[in-house]
């Protein structure tokens, strides 16, 4: 039978933002939003957080989750997901949920799960959402993907792809998500890859896939769930829990 988990990646040592995992907000370290979002999802058969950081770990056991002791030397978020994907007996599907994105929709989840389970050619998924109209597509931070006529990534950056040459204004910019899925074997297979040329430029891990000849599909959702990357977006998103 198959099985899918959701693995949430989490580490202390952010440049930007250390401890950001038990950053408290409402009351609760920010990880622990995560995981309550991914409990919602219905088509998850675990959830787990994956962690080299006992702090984190004990934490996370505190509220009550599944935890994964990782090893330190790993260099990705994809690294330490696909160490604890490998030991889990059973496991078929993986779903890499991002630790700092506190409003992420469990329905997105489970339509990246399903997507999955129905269509075995499928080895990677992901999302994207129109980029509002108010927000700067400029912003690198906002990482853009633009698409086949079936659905899958042709390529992702950090800059404004496509490029409205007319300044039509009629071009959709989809703003890609970092929420990932995964065929096991796949999963195996990509962090056994070398960063690529591509990837290592745009500081962008999922053009390793492209890179090596991978289809990506992608999903577009209305959620337009934003990561937490510095104190401040942490203080911006509790005031409006509070409005």
């Amino acid at each position: 039978m198959p099985k899918v988990v959701a693995i949430l990646p989490a580490r202390w040592g952010s440049t930007r933002f250390p401890g950001k995992p038990l950053h408290r907000i409402a009351g609760k370290p920010l990880i622990q939003h995560v995981w309550e979002r991914c409990l919602r999802a219905r088509t998850l058969d675990g959830v787990v957080i994956a962690t080299d950081d006992m702090r984190i770990a004990e934490a996370a056991f505190d509220f009550g989750a599944e935890v994964a002791l990782t090893s330190p030397r790993h260099q990705s978020g994809t690294d330490r997901v696909a160490e604890v994907a490998r030991k889990m007996r059973g496991v078929t599907h993986v779903i890499n949920v991002q630790g700092d994105e506190p409003m992420i929709d469990p329905r997105l989840v489970d339509r990246l799960a399903r997507a999955l389970l129905a269509d075995s050619k499928i080895a990677m998924i992901t999302a994207a959402n129109v980029l509002a109209k108010d927000e700067p597509v400029d912003n690198p931070n906002a990482v853009k993907v633009v698409l086949d006529r079936e659905g899958h990534a042709l390529y992702f950056s950090r800059s404004v792809i496509p490029f409205d040459r007319d300044k039509s204004g009629t071009t959709r910019i989809h703003r890609h998500q970092g929420i990932y899925g995964y065929a096991l074997p796949f999963l195996l297979q990509f962090v056994k890859w070398k960063p690529t040329m591509l990837e290592q430029t745009e500081k962008l891990e999922q053009l390793r896939a492209l890179e090596n000849g991978a289809k990506i599909r992608v999903l577009i959702t209305k959620s337009t769930s934003v990561g937490i990357d510095t104190p401040e977006d942490a203080a911006r998103w509790e005031s409006t829990l509070n409005l």
